[in-house]
């Protein structure tokens, strides 16, 4: 009777074990529910931009692999304006559940483009996605901790970096990588700018009040896994608990509406105002001052 109950139990638990694998499956995939195509995964690192993106000046330098500590990731340095001595703004530009892809390269050397030394860590370790299955099977298998690790360590070289001003480092995301980018705004207390393009949210009034970086959002208003609900009541708590935050819902608006490589639910008119009220608050939070200083 007692090996039966035994047995039972742990039937019980491998049960409710299944059970939470499948739920977390369940909420992945209604996260991303709206990104379904497959990137362009040309050797080259860059892909033809369509006419329909807005349009962008990319740094005409080739990127660069490079490593620091465990990690790896894309860095794209800027012209040597103001002389090859001069501190310049830097980004942490973090990638999409696809990983490190020719389109994340792409805004990479945009922003290295506009004066920013730019780094797209590789959280996934080399891999690419090539179907919405295989980027779901990366970001799961992906340990949370390490990616973190990761991305503080991206910060930790980019600060080091004698062309980087430390006091003028940002970050932003799209899908996962919108995530992890706020994630990083809570547990990283040097960033000065922040932006979450469709990203998980958090709610954690703890995780809330340690953010220390202006806030930047922007949200499809028919993003079946980020409710616009869910978006206004963060924008809310940003501003119930002193937060700077700067949040837009685009009505009718579904996931991944930025990347033109999502071809069912890429928003040409969108994308356009988010890369404008992206650029913008970056000159105000991290171009403008140190131009001032």
């Amino acid at each position: 009777m007692r090996r039966f109950g035994l047995v039972w139990v742990f039937a019980v638990a491998l049960l409710a074990a299944s059970c939470n694998r499948d739920e977390q499956s369940k909420t992945v995939t209604d996260e991303h529910a709206g990104h379904t195509t497959a990137p362009s995964t040309a050797t080259s690192g860059t892909t033809a931009t369509t006419a329909s993106e807005p349009p962008a000046v990319a740094s005409t330098l080739p990127d660069e692999l490079v490593k620091y500590g465990d990690a790896s990731g894309y860095l794209a340095l800027p012209a040597a304006a103001g002389g090859a001595s001069a501190k310049k703004p830097a980004l942490v530009v973090i990638q999409e559940w696809w990983g490190v892809d020719d389109w994340i390269r792409e805004q990479n050397k945009r922003f290295a483009g506009q004066g920013y030394v730019a780094l797209a860590p590789d959280l996934y370790r080399g891999r690419i996605a090539k179907s919405p299955e295989e980027a779901h099977e990366l970001m799961r298998g992906m340990p949370e901790d390490r990616a973190m690790a990761d991305l503080k360590a991206a910060v930790d070289y980019l600060a080091a970096r004698p062309d980087v001003d430390p006091n003028r480092i940002g970050v932003i995301g799209w899908c996962m990588g919108g995530g992890y980018a706020l994630a990083l705004a809570t547990a990283e207390p040097r960033l000065k700018a922040t932006v979450i393009n469709y990203g998980r949210l958090v709610t954690d009034t703890n995780a809330i009040t340690k953010i220390n970086a202006p806030v930047l959002g922007n949200f499809g208003g028919a993003d079946r896994g980020i409710p616009a609900d869910d978006v206004k009541k963060f924008g809310g708590q940003l501003t119930q608990y002193g937060k700077l935050g700067d949040i837009k819902v685009y009505d009718g608006v579904g996931h991944a509406f930025m990347n033109p490589n999502n071809k069912e639910g890429y928003d040409a008119a969108a994308a356009r105002d988010a890369w404008d009220r992206i650029d913008r608050f970056f000159d105000r939070t991290l171009r403008a001052t140190i131009s001032n200083s």
